[in-house]
This record gives structure tokens, sequence and C-alpha cells, in this order.
């Protein structure tokens, strides 16, 4: 990590061993505690500890952790499981970013906003930050239960819904936009495509990778194929202009029927 220092990545685990346990002391739960101990200590807080730059840097660090985190959740994601939740997925996670759309757009416009902005207002604030959820509902040991599992459905809705509305963006702008770039049809054609190519190979490949590497019974060759699963599906779908987590996501749900589905895991954690 460039120009992080030793003595300024143990401030940052400082801020982490205080803020976790005094977040939940406080009963506000960690992830806004991790927030709070991050503006004292990032660039713009009262010590000034950090540049921008590294800032940038720890970021992407931060974010692996995430994209961890999905394959994990997918590891326990079984295709025929997903497969069931099909009409929570697009039924109540459509409904959701829908109904929300079109609340925040009211809104926007009777502040006066066009109604192309306000609704490009209201689809990008109809979707949540599945980190933060996902972390919450972890840490509170509800991802496994019914309102746990609805809400995952509907933030891997919203991962999905993103891609036609990053395609379709420039539709909002060409308006008020003189030079705005036409509408980019083909990239959403070819990021579903790298979706559905990624899960196709995955599905005839990553198994049998897996089961070779763990015959030759070297531990620590097993954890580098588990990472290089995740990195590999996680790069390809941010080349796609896609979430990487939803990239790690689908790495594990087509690990999730694989006899070293325990071994993968336990690695990874």
């Amino acid at each position: 990590m460039q120009d992080v220092q030793l003595s300024s990545i143990a401030v940052l685990l400082a801020a982490v061993a205080i803020a976790a346990p005094l977040a939940r002391t406080l009963g506000i739960g960690t992830v806004l505690g991790y927030l709070a101990a991050g503006a004292v200590v990032g660039p713009f807080g009262l010590g000034g500890l950090f540049s921008t730059g590294q800032a940038k840097e720890i970021l992407h660090l931060a974010e692996f952790g995430v994209v961890l985190l999905l394959f994990l959740i997918g590891l326990e994601l079984r295709p025929r499981r997903l497969w069931s939740m099909r009409g929570a997925i697009f039924g109540l996670g459509g409904a959701q970013v829908v109904i929300s759309a079109l609340l925040l757009a009211a809104l926007a416009m009777a502040l006066a906003l066009p109604w192309k902005s306000a609704l490009f207002m209201g689809l990008a604030l109809a979707l949540s930050s599945t980190a933060f959820a996902l972390q919450v509902m972890e840490e509170n040991g509800e991802l496994t239960t019914k309102h746990g599992r609805l809400g995952f459905a509907v933030l891997l809705f919203q991962d999905l819904a993103a891609i036609p509305l990053i395609a379709l963006a420039p539709l909002f702008a060409v308006a008020f936009v003189a030079d705005a770039p036409p509408i980019d049809f083909f990239a959403a054609v070819k990021t579903i495509g790298v979706i559905v190519a990624v899960a196709c190979i995955g599905w005839l490949t990553l198994d049998v990778f897996v089961r070779l590497v763990a015959m030759t019974r070297v531990r620590e060759a097993m954890t580098a194929a588990a990472l290089l699963t995740v990195v590999t599906a996680a790069a390809i779908m941010q080349w796609a202009g896609v979430s990487a987590s939803l990239g790690a996501f689908i790495a594990g749900a087509l690990l999730a029927e694989s006899s070293y589905r325990h071994q993968l895991e336990a690695d990874i954690q």
C-alpha cells in the first residue's frame, strides 16, 4: 500500500478496536461506529492523519473485504435455493425499487426539479448499500431468518438493476447536456453477456478446478485457489462495469454445491 506506513496502519487498527465495542455498547451498530472512526482519523477528520491519496489506497483494500463477504454469502446459497428465491428477488426486489423510485421522484418534482432529473435521482436513491446492509444483518444474526433472506433478495435485485440504470444514464442527461454521450445499449448487453458467461463457465470448471487443487493436499494451495476464484470473478465483473461483489457472489453460489464448500469457507474466513 503506497505511502501508508506501519504507524498509520496501527492507527487504523486502534480506531477499529475502539470504535466497534464502543458502538456496540451504545447500541448504534458497528457499521456506524466504523463510519465515525473513519471520519475522525480520515483526511478531513480531527487529526488529518491520512492524505486523500492514502485514503483512496486504504479504500481499495477495504472494498476487497466486501467482496470476500459476498463470496461467503454465495457459498451459503445453493443454486437450488437461489432459484427458489426468484419470486422474492424479482417480485419484492422489483417492487421496492419501483415504489421507492416513484416516491422519491415525486418528492424531487415537488421541489421543482425537472421530471427526468427527478426520476433519475429517485432510481439512484432507491438503491441501497449492499455492504452496509449485509454487515448489519450478519452481526445481528439475521441473514438466516426469513426477513433476512428477503432483505438479501432485495439487495441482490438492486445490484442487478444498477446495470441498466448505468447504461441508460445518458437518456436522463440528453435534455440538459448539449454534448451528452449516446445511450450505450451495447454496454448493457455486453454486461449481461459477461454475467451469463461467468455463470456458465464457472459452473463447468470451478468445482473441477477446486477438486484438482484439493488432490494435492496442500492447504495453502486451497487458500490460494479460493482467493484466486474470488479475485478473478470480481475482476471480470469490474471490467464489465458491474459491482465486483456481484462477481464474488456468483462464484460463491457456483461453489455452494461443491464437496469442498466448508473448507473454502473456512479458508476465506
